[in-house]
């Protein structure tokens, strides 16, 4: 090969994969299929299947037939197919496993089960001739097993994401259930691999390789499972350098992958596994996640498949024999996976209906099964013409899955669960504490600083998000400082908590994670939050000693935090009750007037306690009486307009929990009295603002927040946005 011609061809392939399985990738969605399916159909296209049949020549040009050339793609698509089973391991929710567990682990067990002795019990009977060693048919029965049992979840979601059914019952068992034979299918394929890899079917052989995988993934979830999140965290938080974390997961992804080598499994389970622990961090932003998977679907997975597709030659099934053999492959798979996952779904208790639509969803094998014939042709255990057939049955289960499974679903009828379910996601979707992920407390040992600490911990605990305490000791004299022996951090443990208590308890939601608290000291409030804000955080809880002047307005260390930080903030200020503190019973009241930011602070205030522990007041001021009353208080609401407002704070509390919210409306009046006197008539311990940052050097928030500081004395919290 002449020097540097192998790298030009290399470009050149890349080039036509990228553009035909684009290309055509983008077709096949805009027909309700899966993406895969075109990037597949550009390997058949460009392959013998079709271009090498009808045009040799050119075939033979693009991709000659020769070991460099093979060598130099193969190792790109290897790495793609590495980065495919990272990318699979992080979409892979273990939350929503456990969540479902037991109908999920039924429908498994039946779904992979009986469609596994199918495939295996046609391996031993497949004629010799398409088999590469006859001698060694038990590990291509465990490959034809594993194809027809496994199922993937990248189709399965993206079916029961399009039809909105990922909150609904069925749709979660469908998920979870495709994550788990994923999961198992990663596994059988790892223990064959190690028996081809050893060459002989030997119980010592088997029984060391069943115990590497076994301490593999012992380790991997438990010392493996810190060190991931602490590693992702670290680089995080330490680095300045763009994409460092994307780097760190690649690390993980290559050291896991080499480590699974080392015991005799293959990189494949290494990879998934890493991707499993990568996506259960709990600092893995929405924007990390999206930079590794534009990197892999725009770039890797139309490589990978396209060249799967090249594998492949579809001429073969001009020969009787090899079409009868493909037919009779895709019947069993299709009637074994439906029978197995229907026998699933009526064995947990669900309906013929709902247990019918899960063997329709599980008949997807899509990119995994193609990834496992890929291997099972790499290692040797499967011929090309074994190979093809087991591709052109993904191919066809995969593109028949999607519309039987829509046809299916649409069948169902919502339960009274599931709608409420919906309700919430539409709420959550629009929401402003929910899409928190991480927190930054910035505090001293004042009981501004605890009262800061302990609302940050309680919200944190509800969803089981992360929590950074910069606990700052700038000015250790300063007035109302708390007892040294109370530090920030077990402030905000003690409430992540309660927390994590009144998510389950009170609101009937999934126990949350263990919520993780850092802390560290700091001297300088200024420079520590700009040094710290870059890393990622979703909202800043501030809480010193002087928090506000006199006037109304704020000392300069809330100005300088406030300069660093270009995310929301809140502003926790204890007032004269220094008992807010201590878990204290609190009693809020929250102004809402229609905007956005005050429906902000109305959401921040239903999440700052557990409903069962506080009661919570709207107050509504309007600007005219559409009565003869004079000025003042009126208890319902009259105009179109304000009934918005009521029903809109009325729904967002009914999704905390508030069942009982008291909403007054106050007409003709300025809004910084109708606060004041609203909170002294209720006798609420804590007023919760929304507001919006003014223009200026200084954090200034407007005439009515002003006022209300100068004027109330007991605790306020300000949510600046």
């Amino acid at each position: 090969m002449v020097a540097g011609h192998g790298e030009v061809l290399l470009l050149a392939q890349i080039a036509l994969l990228l553009l035909v399985g684009r290309g055509l990738g983008e077709i096949m969605q805009r027909m309700g299929q899966p993406a895969v399916i075109g990037q597949l159909l550009a390997g058949l296209i460009l392959g013998p299947s079709l271009l090498g049949w009808i045009w040799p020549g050119a075939h033979e040009l693009i991709f000659p037939n020769s070991v460099e050339q093979k060598n130099l793609i193969a190792g790109l698509a290897n790495v793609g197919m590495m980065l495919l089973l990272l990318l699979t391991g992080m979409e892979t929710d273990l939350k929503l496993v456990r969540k479902v567990g037991r109908s999920a682990v039924v429908v498994t067990a039946t779904g992979v089960t009986l469609p596994f002795v199918l495939g295996f019990a046609m391996g031993q009977f497949l004629p010799a001739s398409i088999l590469p060693n006859p001698e060694h048919r038990l590990i291509a029965s465990m490959f034809l097993g594993t194809a027809l049992s496994i199922s993937s979840i990248k189709i399965v979601a993206m079916v029961v994401r399009e039809m909105n059914f990922m909150r609904r019952d069925l749709g979660q068992i469908l998920v979870a259930s495709a994550i788990m034979e994923d999961t198992v299918g990663w596994v059988i394929i790892a223990l064959a691999l190690g028996i081809a890899g050893a060459g002989v079917f030997a119980l010592a052989s088997v029984g060391k390789i069943v115990i590497g995988i076994v301490l593999f993934l012992v380790v991997s979830y438990t010392i493996g499972r810190r060190l991931v999140f602490w590693l992702i965290r670290w680089v995080n938080d330490t680095f300045v350098s763009e994409y460092a974390v994307v780097t760190a997961i690649l690390i993980v992804m290559c050291v896991m992958a080499l480590a699974t080598q080392v015991i005799g499994v293959n990189t494949v389970l290494g990879a998934f596994v890493a991707g499993i622990l990568v996506g259960e961090s709990p600092i893995l932003s929405r924007h990390i996640e999206d930079q590794l998977r534009g990197l892999i679907t725009a770039f890797m997975m139309p490589v990978f498949f396209g060249l799967s597709g090249l594998y492949a030659d579809l001429t073969i099934l001009r020969n009787p024999q090899f079409a009868i053999l493909t037919l009779g492959l895709i019947a069993i798979a299709s009637i074994g996976k439906f029978a197995g996952a229907f026998a699933g779904g009526k064995f947990s208790g669900l309906s013929a209906l709902e247990s019918g639509a899960l063997g329709c969803g599980m008949n997807a094998r899509g990119s995994t099964e193609v990834i496992i014939a890929t291997i099972g042709l790499t290692m040797g255990v499967l011929t090309n013409n074994l190979y093809t057939m087991i591709v052109t049955m993904a191919i066809v289960t995969t593109m028949a899955m999607p519309p039987t499974l829509r046809w299916a679903l649409r069948r169902l009828p919502m339960r009274r669960e599931e709608k409420r379910r919906f309700e919430k996601e539409a709420i959550d979707a629009k929401g402003f504490v929910s899409r928190f992920e991480r927190l930054l407390i910035a505090a001293d040992e004042s009981t501004n600083g605890q009262f800061a600490s302990r609302i940050a911990g309680f919200i944190a605990g509800q969803r089981g998000m992360s929590i950074t305490v910069m606990h700052v000791n700038e000015d250790k004299k300063a007035v109302g400082a708390g007892p040294p022996d109370t530090p920030l951090k077990d402030v905000a443990t003690e409430g992540a908590k309660r927390g994590s208590r009144s998510a389950s308890e009170d609101r009937g939601e999934d126990r949350p994670e263990k919520v993780e608290v850092l802390a560290r000291q700091e001297t300088k409030l200024g420079q520590a939050v700009t040094k710290e804000a870059p890393k990622g955080y979703d909202v800043l809880f501030v809480g010193v000693a002087k928090m506000c002047n006199a006037n109304g307005s704020f000392s300069k260390d809330v100005d300088r935090a406030a300069a660093g930080f270009d995310g929301p903030l809140a502003l926790a200020i204890a007032g004269s009750d220094a008992e807010i503190t201590k878990g204290t019973k609190l009693k809020i009241l929250v102004p809402v007037d229609g905007t956005e930011t005050a429906r902000r602070g109305a959401e921040m205030a239903f999440a700052l306690a557990s409903p069962k522990e506080s009661t919570i007041t709207a107050v509504h001021v309007s600007g005219h009486s559409s009565s003869l009353r004079p000025p003042g208080r009126r208890a319902s609401a009259k105009s179109n307009a304000e009934r918005a407002v009521v029903e809109d704070v009325a729904e967002l509390a009914k999704h905390y929990g508030y069942d009982d919210l008291q909403i007054a409306v106050h007409v003709d009046v300025a809004a910084e009295t109708a606060i004041i006197e609203e909170a002294e008539r209720c006798g609420v311990n804590v007023i919760v603002i929304g507001a919006g940052r003014r223009v200026g050097e200084r954090l200034y928030l407007g005439h009515t927040v002003a006022h209300v500081l100068k004027r109330w004395k007991g605790s306020t919290v300000l949510v600046v946005t």
